[in-house]
């Protein structure tokens, strides 16, 4: 029996993660600098630790409402094949080990953008996990 590792967090009333693999760190609310000319997705640019790091408004990106209570937005900083970027969501999860065989196709319920970004989902006891594809995500045109 195989399994993987996820980063967990939660969107709205998703609940989404990314492959530990992928993920540099995570952190509180960061100070970000605005990107002049840069897709309305793109929140802005922080400094981490002398690295200049996109951060990228993950509720946007997945056609989600911004937040009503004003909370600010924690960091998932993950990897990609070819940059580093933060992605700002509502609040951090755990580490969660996932049995492969729990894996399905992304559900029919799902439309729109949110449904591109989602490799799949995982039932588990009480809830979905829902896979988020950092590839897709990160392409930003």
């Amino acid at each position: 029996m195989s399994s993987r590792q996820f980063c967990t967090f939660h969107l709205g009333g998703l609940y989404l993660g990314v492959e530990v693999c992928h993920v540099q760190e995570v952190l509180r609310y960061q100070r970000m600098t605005a990107a002049p000319l840069a897709p309305p997705v793109v929140r802005g640019l922080i400094n981490l630790r002398g690295q200049i790091v996109t951060a990228l408004d993950l509720r946007q990106r997945l056609g989600l409402g911004p937040v009503a209570d004003g909370r600010l937005p924690m960091n998932v900083v993950v990897r990609a094949s070819d940059a580093t970027v933060s992605l700002l969501v509502d609040d951090i999860g755990d580490v969660a080990d996932v049995d492969d065989a729990l894996f399905e196709r992304p559900p029919e319920t799902l439309k729109g953008d949110c449904r591109a970004l989602i490799r799949g989902a995982y039932k588990l006891q009480g809830r979905l996990l829902l896979e988020l594809d950092t590839e897709a995500v990160l392409n930003v045109s």
